[in-house]
């Protein structure tokens, strides 16, 4: 006789909680405002546990309930991490969204603006998997999701230590993957293309205050009209299907572009790759 044994990932990692299904649990970073928030709001209507983690709990546009917990939480801080994944206790998969933005010449940017942004976009992103993979490798399931940026698919202008901050976590979670893979962990990233409706901008004007001296402001202003006549761009919304869809994947794809300008940068890059050469 032929025992087929249930696949435990597959169950552990439902769309939606049905009955005799454990309800899944999603740790989300950065829901203060944009792509978190909305992810927060998707995974929660779906009938997920969220724990939605943000630097001031008191100001967050979302409403705790017996499966919406908010959390204090600074990806920069060793204590904040070990506190919030302690109060949040056993989690299915854990959303890295948090991240800060940087635009300007990156020879008027202060390396100790640079190492900021790497604290927060690149070493908050490798303390947080840290925090989780050893309870995943003790029930052998989880999944990581590391929310990158379309930069990583396109070289911008004007984004150089943001663009390596990203980078960087490419790599990192590609290589992940791999040896994740032998815990049954699965690690997959989200690259969100230009949003304009999101706070990104706004939240970084202190950290780009005279990143822009006088001989790269007409360039600047060139890349400024450029992306205001970008036909397509990228909603909250587009992030939060394209997190949804990376948390419920069985096809093991790593990444996942998420709004139109997006998706067509990353078709653009594979349809480069298969060119034949000469």
């Amino acid at each position: 006789m032929r025992i087929v044994m249930p696949n435990m990932l597959a169950y552990r990692l439902l769309p939606f909680n049905l009955p005799g299904f454990p309800m899944q649990t999603v740790l989300i970073t950065g829901c203060s405002s944009g792509y978190g928030l909305a992810t927060a709001r998707h995974f929660h209507e779906r009938g997920w546990r969220v724990v939605a983690t943000l630097r001031d709990p008191a100001s967050a546009a979302l409403i705790a309930d017996e499966r919406m917990q908010l959390l204090a939480l600074d990806v920069t801080r060793d204590d904040s991490i070990t506190a919030a994944v302690d109060a949040a206790g056993p989690i299915d998969v854990l959303v890295n969204n948090a991240g800060i933005g940087l635009f300007g010449a990156f020879e008027a940017t202060p390396l100790a603006t640079v190492r900021e942004v790497f604290d927060t976009n690149t070493f908050g992103v490798m303390a947080m998997a840290q925090a989780v993979i050893p309870q995943f490798r003790a029930r052998r399931t989880g999944r990581i999701i590391n929310v990158t940026s379309s930069a990583v698919l396109a070289p911008m202008p004007l984004v150089a230590a943001y663009t390596a901050s990203k980078t960087a976590i490419e790599g990192f979670t590609a290589s992940l993957a791999h040896e994740l893979g032998a815990f049954d962990i699965e690690v997959k990233l989200v690259e969100p293309g230009y949003a304009p409706t999101t706070r990104f901008t706004a939240n970084g004007q202190q950290r780009m205050a005279g990143l822009l001296p006088e001989p790269y402001q007409a360039y600047a202003q060139q890349v400024f009209a450029m992306l205001g006549d970008a036909g397509t761009y990228t909603q909250e919304a587009d992030v939060a299907e394209a997190v949804w869809r990376a948390a419920n994947d069985a096809t093991g794809q790593l990444h996942f572009p998420a709004g139109a300008d997006a998706v067509a940068l990353a078709d653009a890059r594979g349809a480069q790759s298969l060119a034949p050469m000469g």
